[in-house]
């Protein structure tokens, strides 16, 4: 995490504030990477009180039985009470920088010389849970535990839950940040990032599967106990996949499998079986599909995911309502989609309460909506199949996902496609299409469709304005090609919001494609980004904008809004920028949310309306 310090800031530079003490503590990469997370971590998903944990001043051990003081300072410190006697001492955590095996070394050690019965190893990628237990004639034994007790819960109790026992969370990033670590170290013969994304599809697909086929009252099958075999839970698992590609046999082929070994896939499961995946927030869950399908795409076709606050801003300016058929022509992990889903639903809700509808009313319309009025197209297969895993994930709406070229002639699409998207029938596009030069767009079939895919000459008689020619371009860049396509799929008095490099509308190189714009429709909007905001993985430098499909009129006063984001909530590096206050306020300097506002104000709230 970056600090952005205001002058007046009470921490020093190279400060943060311990979240269970509020004291200042030197922000190493310990600190910020591996103690705060795993504080919070028992906090807010493990209800462990504030009251009964210790971390400034640290709690300490003693080096030995004999030894008259304690010396082994404990990064935390959970105790049974609120007094935090040394007696009620319940679990110690250590979060160390070292390999797994120094941590089991000395965690055993903290146990030994303490009340502690529960220890967890955690470096800010992987962890460790380790149990204390006495036998016959006082000898201890240590074993690994699959998952942390919740507060008040026995250690016998792990893995027995009901499905009302599941918790909703907002850290699901950084649980399948510590998955995909330890799988990355652990698994053998499945190395590539993709092979992995998919794996982890199939298993939260049968986590999906059990929470929604269990009653409040039954224990969930997904589940790892104290001591259980992992040829148990590997079965158990199976089981649930074999069902799950029987429910959503449009997503999964029967070839489909689950290849992780049964001790690794005991760890993801012994992770995951706390949570609630259903009723967790939609942007958890793209989280947490982001710390595996992220790494699976880097760039080479173009694709990154688009920040989920610029989603937001952009859903938020163009309003979709219930009814509205909704498109991402380049879907790709389905982020738009589902953003937009989520807005839409909301309206539901609201109308429904208007209109006295009661809770199954409201949910068989949200079903009903997602079915039929939301559509993605996406050319890559993995991508494509995500973005219905995710669709079905959240309320379904997985039917209106297609693996296809969105730029091929309609002529040339799946026929199912072709039949339930045509041209002038889209009220409104979000897309963040593939760019750059490295994946150029060839052949006379694809490019004699685009008034883009032709070359543009100077007219004779107006040296300032560019005349389409009769003559292809041996090769054109897939964003302008996509922003014609997004237009030929818009009714009339549609709206779209697109992502495009920002060279489109500042290089003279493409003068003609801005000329041809204006004279085709409306540009409403657009605002520029900051060059952090595709970083660290690509420094290309974007907008976002806003257009209308109607015919401009010779208003030159016509207002076009603009706005420049100086701050995106990350830095280059991928870390937040946070602003501390002097009464000990944490800012997320992100300065998206504020567009959408400003656009309103300026634009009007009537914008979208027909006229």
């Amino acid at each position: 995490m970056t600090d952005v310090l205001a002058s007046e800031a009470p921490l020093r530079d190279g400060y943060i504030k311990d979240y269970i003490s509020e004291t200042p503590v030197r922000a190493t990469p310990e600190e910020v990477d591996a103690v705060q997370v795993f504080a919070r971590r028992l906090v807010e998903d493990l209800g462990y009180p504030k009251s009964h944990i210790q971390t400034r001043p640290q709690h300490t051990v003693r080096r030995s039985p004999s030894a008259s003081g304690r010396s082994y300072p404990v990064d935390i410190a959970v105790f049974a009470s609120p007094d935090r006697l040394e007696e009620d001492l319940a679990i110690v955590v250590e979060c160390k920088k070292k390999n797994r095996r120094d941590g089991r070394r000395q965690l055993e050690l903290y146990l030994s010389m303490s009340h502690a019965n529960v220890g967890v190893w955690f470096n800010g990628e992987e962890h460790l849970y380790i149990h204390k237990r006495y036998v016959e004639g006082g000898k201890v034994l240590f074993h690994e535990l699959p998952a942390l007790p919740r507060h008040g819960q026995r250690v016998e109790d792990i893995g027995r839950y009901k499905r009302s026992d599941l918790a909703a969370t907002q850290a699901l990033r950084a649980v399948f940040r510590d998955i995909r670590n330890h799988l990355a170290g652990n698994l053998t013969g499945i190395t590539r990032d993709e092979a992995l994304a998919q794996q982890i599809i199939n298993i939260l697909f049968c986590k999906v599967y059990d929470e929604m086929d269990k009653g409040a009252d039954e224990y969930v099958e997904f589940r790892a106990g104290v001591g259980e075999d992992p040829e148990t839970i590997h079965q158990r698992v199976l089981d649930l996949f074999s069902a799950v590609k029987k429910r959503y046999g449009d997503v999964f082929s029967k070839t489909d499998s689950i290849e992780i070994d049964p001790i690794n896939l005991a760890y993801v499961v012994g992770e995951l079986q706390n949570y609630s995946i259903t009723e967790s927030t939609r942007d958890a869950i793209g989280d947490a599909f982001e710390v595996f399908i992220g790494p699976s795409l880097k760039g080479a076709e173009g694709q990154f995911f688009t920040p989920r606050n610029v989603v937001r801003m952009m859903v938020d300016v163009l309003q979709p309502k219930p009814h509205e058929r909704i498109m991402d022509p380049a879907c790709g992990s389905g982020g738009f989609l589902l953003v937009a889903l989520e807005h839409v639903w909301r309206r539901v809700e609201e109308d429904g309460a208007k209109r006295g509808w009661d809770a199954s009313r409201i949910d068989t319309e949200r079903r009903y909506i997602a079915t039929q009025f939301f559509k993605g197209i996406e050319k890559d297969r993995f991508l494509a199949k995500v973005t219905k895993a995710y669709m079905a994930i959240v309320g379904d709406g997985r039917s209106g996902i297609y693996c296809d070229n969105s730029l091929l002639p309609p002529s040339s699409w799946d026929p199912v496609l072709a039949k339930d998207i045509k041209f002038g029938s889209v009220d409104v596009i979000f897309s963040n299409p593939p760019f750059g030069t490295r994946i150029p767009i060839k052949g006379r079939e694809v490019l004699a469709q685009y008034d883009l895919g032709h070359k543009f000459d100077r007219d004779k008689s107006d040296k300032a304005r560019y005349v389409r020619s009769s003559k292809l371009v041996e090769t054109q860049s897939p964003q302008l090609l996509f922003i014609e396509r997004c237009l030929q799929l818009l009714r009339p008095g549609g709206r779209m919001g697109i992502v495009l490099p920002e060279s489109i509308f500042g290089m003279p190189t493409y003068t003609h494609v801005v000329q041809w714009l204006r004279a085709r429709c409306q540009i409403v909007g657009i605002v520029s980004m900051p060059e952090e905001l595709f970083q660290p993985h690509t420094h290309a430098k974007v907008c976002v904008v806003f257009i209308k499909n109607v015919p401009p009129d010779n208003n030159r006063d016509r207002k076009i809004f603009m706005s420049v984001v100086e701050w995106c909530g990350h830095d280059s590096r991928g870390n937040e920028t946070i602003r501390r206050h002097p009464d000990g306020r944490e800012e997320l300097l992100d300065d998206l949310p504020k567009v959408s506002p400003a656009f309103k104000r300026a634009m009007g709230q009537d914008i979208w309306q027909e006229k």
